[in-house]
């Protein structure tokens, strides 16, 4: 039922703004078809296009999650440790997105928790790309992480930042998964 909620928010906004499914679908690199099949709710969401989705419709990823328009807060936000806006987009990976709350974030800070898969570890490692900068930071265990086709392996403590336009991915490489810190700077 969730994925229906984005789905009609995404087709919602896109028609009020009278913006093409065919212009969306080149701005989220994808067929139209595949836009229209996620737009209809028919094939979950990555992260990478509901940010984009976001960015061009002007709104923040959490109205496309929740379809909270209201409530911002304008001079600071707290997120308790454990809390923050859930964004299960990516299979296996749990998010939570630290800044929802507040108004007109320029960043978009992710506490993420992959899960350790040994088939995941040993294949290609799916990429994805968006708008913007990443800085990730690993708190527990580690990440490969594969940047423009180049492969790091990160342990707790270190960082790396790249141009997320370019194909980025990731998996554990830790038997207890890895947890790490995300942020997405949005030009």
């Amino acid at each position: 039922m969730e994925m229906q909620l984005i789905a009609q928010r995404i087709k919602g906004l896109r028609e009020d703004l009278e913006i093409s499914a065919k212009e969306m679908a080149e701005l989220c690199e994808i067929s139209e078809e595949e836009y229209l099949a996620r737009e209809n709710g028919q094939v979950d969401y990555s992260f990478s296009f509901l940010n984009r989705c976001a960015t061009r419709f002007n709104v923040d990823i959490s109205e496309l999650l929740t379809g909270s328009f209201t409530s911002h807060l304008k001079t600071y936000a707290v997120e308790r440790k454990g809390h923050g806006l859930r964004v299960d987009r990516r299979k296996g990976f749990e998010y939570l997105h630290l800044a929802s709350r507040f108004y007109n974030h320029k960043i978009d800070p992710l506490m993420v928790y992959v899960p350790y898969s040994e088939e995941a570890l040993n294949s290609p490692i799916p990429t994805n790309t968006h708008v913007g900068q990443e800085f990730d930071y690993v708190l527990e265990g580690s990440l490969k992480v594969t940047v423009n086709g180049k492969i790091e392996t990160l342990n707790e403590g270190d960082s790396i930042i790249y141009d997320s336009a370019t194909p980025h991915g990731m998996v554990a490489a830790s038997k207890e998964g890895c947890k790490f810190l995300a942020i997405v700077i949005k030009f």
